[in-house]
Formats: structure tokens, sequence, C-alpha cells
């Protein structure tokens, strides 16, 4: 049966079949399923009011118009359906243990840390692991996510545990989703004087969504206020209900400040994995599982963070990570000592890709590089296809109209760089959900790992000189210099929602008089002197402008922040204090920085009033 003319075209109904295509599919593809010319597909696109060429990418929303003005039935592939389909092409099998159940071994439970804000997440972990990694985060909020692996005694038996940490604030929605995609037990952690909160919340429903087991982290216990038995209280209105009130759900008070009840904590996730899961694994197949985050290493190259799910992840093993691939060149456990092989539920260190990949990416061993180089490459070619669907914007008829009535749309361009892939994502993923209505729209041209370089300057100058956005990066000189002459817009961020708090006024036009970060001078660091009673004392070297007691400063390692918010708290020239240093002059900086090493950029800096135009 033919469709009626639509625009003097005749093209065959459906009758209601249905047809499969992969995200950002063209109307070419669409033609070839239905045996139909492309051209006339054009055509009646054009007649509803779409301008779409044969080849142009094409949202989902604009398939289904076509769909039903033609009576198919539209069904876009997911994103995991098409990996899937990618990997039945190799004959692999993911997410799938091989054998029978006599090679299936018990693997360590993986556990997800969750919760509010400054509830205690990373300074949990810190009490497991016994490290400090708060004081180096920015603004005390996680911006990595990392997995480790501890050790505990349970019954007189050795047993371990891997923990997964996610990221402290709510933008970080996607990762923690992730996360609980990743895990077998989810902690979550509420702080006894302060209760469940929105995040919390936010965090409970994740887990929940995974259909993984919870157990509760009471924590602060010690502090003035403190009400656990609250919490126990506000939480069963989620349908957390505590052992002690008849439920079901483990509660652990500690202290994550002073490590009490952290063995209570441990034993209880222990007791949890084996009443309610069978956590078994096949750690003799090829190795299977999940990035947890990646990032560019100056001197390693590419490295991610790998879980391995299922198999054993052996150096020299070919493996694809989402859209990277390469050889097992090393791998290093959670306290970076290189090991052989990582069995299931083992985080690592891989080194050895070709690019970094994606937090989230799942990662598989091949049986040879070639196998994995057209895998890699197939995956790149269907996300390319539907990141150009997802960006172009349908264009009707009656929007170019409007648009040439009013000139043009405001459109808001941003390229995005970050220290590592997983801060990247959830910036733009954070970003793309900002809604000021029609008005104006925001658009992400381009997006990566490492310092802000030429090639990200002069997209931003050949595409309207859009706005680079540095997460935890800085660019590398010649960029900086080429960003100067062509007065290309750098912002610098370290905490993820000053990004979006600013973008979003940007976006709405309503920026109040505000303060611009103001470069006064750069040193480098050419020896390190130790000072009694003061610490480390740089001796440098100025190298552009003039360095001055009492300013802001931050240290900068290979384009990376290493560390922010200091203060020139001492500068002397020889055996005299000094004011100021100017360029080309050596001078002793302290900046109550310790971990300064040579060849680190000091860079120092004001803040001035700039009143919006």
């Amino acid at each position: 049966m033919s469709a009626p003319a639509i625009g003097g075209v005749q093209v065959t109904r459906g009758n209601g079949a249905t047809i499969r295509l992969p995200r950002g599919a063209s109307l070419s593809d669409f033609a070839d399923r239905i045996g139909a010319n492309p051209a006339s597909l054009v055509q009646i696109m054009l007649h509803l009011g779409e301008m779409v060429t044969a080849t142009q990418s094409v949202n989902e929303d604009a398939l289904q118009l076509l769909g039903q003005e033609l009576d198919y039935n539209i069904q876009v592939v997911s994103p995991e359906e098409e990996d899937r389909e990618i990997l039945e092409a190799f004959d692999i099998e993911f997410g799938e243990d091989e054998g029978d159940e006599a090679d299936l071994a018990a693997r360590p439970p993986v556990v997800t840390v969750m919760g509010h804000v400054d509830h205690g997440k990373t300074k949990l972990l810190d009490s497991i692991r016994k490290t400090n990694m708060v004081a180096r985060e920015a603004g005390g909020i996680t911006q990595h996510i990392g997995a480790y692996q501890v050790e505990t005694t349970h019954e007189g038996e050795d047993r371990k545990v891997t923990f997964i940490d996610t990221p402290g604030h709510e933008a970080f929605t996607a990762m923690r989703a992730r996360g609980a995609k990743a895990t077998d037990i989810a902690v979550l952690v509420v702080a006894a004087d302060d209760g469940v909160k929105p995040q919390t919340i936010e965090a409970l429903n994740h887990a929940q969504a995974a259909d993984v087991p919870i157990v509760v982290a009471v924590n602060k216990v010690d502090k003035e206020g403190a009400d656990p038995n609250k919490v126990r209280a506000q939480l069963t209105e989620y349908g957390l209900v505590a052992e002690e009130y008849g439920g079901s759900t483990l509660f652990v008070d500690i202290s994550a400040k002073n490590g009490t009840g952290i063995d209570a904590l441990l034993e209880a996730i222990i007791l949890t994995a084996d009443a309610e899961l069978d956590l078994r694994a096949n750690p003799t197949m090829d190795a299977q599982g999940i990035a947890i985050e990646a990032h560019l290493d100056k001197g390693r190259g590419p490295v991610a963070t790998v879980l391995v799910q299922r198999g054993t992840l052996r150096v020299g093993d070919s493996i694809v990570c989402g859209e990277a691939f390469g050889r097992v060149r090393a791998l290093l456990d959670d306290n970076m000592e290189p090991v052989e092989e990582a069995d299931p539920s083992r985080p690592v260190l891989v080194m050895g890709l070709t690019a970094v990949p994606s937090a989230g990416d799942n990662f598989i061993v091949v049986t040879d590089d070639r196998m994995a180089r057209q895998i890699a490459q197939q995956r790149a070619a269907r996300k390319r296809s539907a990141d150009m669907a997802k960006s172009s914007r349908r264009r009707s008829l009656e929007d170019i109209f409007k648009d040439l009535e009013k000139g043009s749309v405001d459109e808001l361009k941003l390229i995005i760089k970050g220290d590592v892939s997983g801060s990247v994502e959830a910036l733009e993923d954070a970003l793309l959900k900002i809604d000021v209505g029609e008005e104006v729209r925001l658009r992400v041209l381009h997006r990566a790992v490492g310092a802000i370089t030429e090639y990200d300057v002069n997209l931003a100058v050949a595409d309207d000189n859009a706005v680079i956005i540095g997460f935890n990066v800085r660019p590398e000189p010649r960029a900086r210099d080429l960003a100067e002459r062509e007065g290309v817009d750098i912002r610098y961020y370290s905490v993820i929602y000053q990004a979006i708090e600013e973008i979003e006024a940007a976006l709405k036009g309503m920026l109040k008089p505000e303060f611009e970060e103001v470069q006064m001078g750069t040193a480098e660091v050419r020896e390190v002197f130790k000072v009694p009673k003061i610490g480390n004392v740089a001796g440098s070297l100025v190298r552009t402008g003039v360095i001055v007691r009492n300013s802001k400063a931050r240290i900068i390692r290979d384009g990376v922040v290493v560390a922010d918010n200091l203060t020139v708290s001492s500068l002397r020239r020889f055996k005299d204090d000094a004011t100021e240093v100017r360029e080309g002059f050596e001078c002793g900086i302290g900046v109550g920085y310790n971990d300064i090493k040579i060849d680190d950029v000091i860079e120092t800096f004001e803040m001035r009033e700039k009143p919006r135009v």
C-alpha cells in the first residue's frame, strides 16, 4: 500500500512495521531499511516543515515524526544495545560469565559510598584507607572518582572489600548513577547532626534504582547535637527500616574523623554481601569490566582506573575500553605499586591505551590488537553520529524565518577541558541540562582531557569566539599567548557547581558586577629549600609580570593545577625581605605549601571587581 502523495512524493506505508535504527541515523539509513529513495524522504520532511539533508545525522524526534507520517514504529537503539551489536559481530558476549557453576569463584563485594555533600563520605574512606584526601580536594568536595581495595577480618577469615569513591555534589548525578550500576552494595552516609538532606534522597534513589542492598553509615555521632535515632526515623519514610526497628537494613553509628565504628561498618558490609548476594565470577576467562576514571598523565600517557568484573586482567593483554584500545603495558594497584594481574572486583590503573576513555565505559580483553582497534573504531563512529544528532537542533522553516527576522538566536558556545574524563563528562552533562527557555542556546563544541592547547583556542576563534572552560587545568604558554592576542575568554574553575552557576547566570543575562581574575606574574621553580619553622621555600625565577607579597597564588605542574587558593606569605631577594620582585629577577617564594617541585610554575593573581556592561 502506498502513502498518499506528500509534496508530490509516493512512499510505501509501513502499516505499523517496526524499524530499528542506530542513534544519529540519517534519512539514507531510514530509506535503506524501507526500500525508498532518500531524496523522497527529504521532500517529505520538507513538506513536514523540517530542513534535513539525506546524509545528515537526525535526532530521534525527527525520526519519530517521519515514522508517524509513514506509519512505521521507529525504535532508536540504546547505547547499550549498539555496543552489544558491535561485540556480537566479533562473537563476544559482554556481561556474562563463561563456563558453568564449577568455573565460578567467590569475589569481594564492590561498595559505592554515597550521600549528601559534606556528610563525610571522603572522610570515611580516609579512615578506612588511613589516608587524607580531603585536604587535597578543592573546597573539601571530592572532584574525582577512585577505587580502592581494603582487607578486613570476618569470623577469623581474611576478606577483601572494594570501595568506589563517587563525587559529592548533585552535579555528578550521572557519575553517581554509573557508580551504582558498577556496585554490589551502597553505603549511604548520613550525618547524625544534620539528618536526611535532598542529596541523601537523590543518592538513595540511585541505589534503589540499581536494585542494590543499602547499608547506612550514621556519621558524626560524636558531634554535639548528634541524634542517630532521628536519622533512623527519617529514613523509615523512604523504605529503609533499621534492624532494631524490625526491618532488614543495617545501620552503623560511626565517627569517620575519630575512626570509631569502622570495623563494625566493614562487618555490616560483609554480612550484607553474604546474606543477600551471590558474589561469584569466573576468574579464568578474558577480563571484562568498567572504567571508573581516566586521565592523561604527562609521563605515562592515557591511563584509566578500571574495575575488573569477571576474568583476570594481565599485563600484555589486548584491551579495548570504550573508544580507546591498546596493549596493557603495566598495571598499578591503589597504592601505585605494579602488579602482574588483577582478578574479579579488583581496581587497577591500566597503562598502554591509545586514548583517554570516558568514565563508565566498559572494557574487554580480546584476542589481538587488530580486533581491539576495529571494535574501538566502530564504537567511535557510532558515538560520533549520535553526538552529531544530539548537537544538531531540529530546524523547521518557521525557525529559519524567525531567525532571519531577528538576526540570529543567541548561542553560548563552550569548549570544556578538564583534568579527568569523569569531571569533564559530568560538567558537560550538567551544563546541557540548564534550561533558560527558547531565547538562548548552549552548545558544547568540544570536550577533552588535558591542558588547554592552541587547537582549543583556534577552535574558539573560528567559532565566533566560543568560551573555553578550564576545570583544574591551565593553558599551555603558546595557547595563553594566542588567547590573549585573539581575545578568547578562558574561564578557570576548580569546583564544578561554581562553573554551573556562572554559566547559568550568563545564559540568563543576570550576571551582577563580578570579580575577574587578573594574572600578576608567574615564576618558575628552580630549587626548593627547607626553612625551619616555615617549611619549603621555592627558589624561583620570575618569568612574567611581577610577584607581590600577600597576593593570591596557585601552583601549576605540567599544565594542571595542583594547589590553589594559596598566598605569597614570604618573598625574599637573597637575604632581604621584598614587597615585590619583577620579571627576570630571582627570588625566594613561600606560599605555605610544602609539596613544591622543581619546574613547577607559581602563578600569582588578584581578583578585581568588573562591573557588567
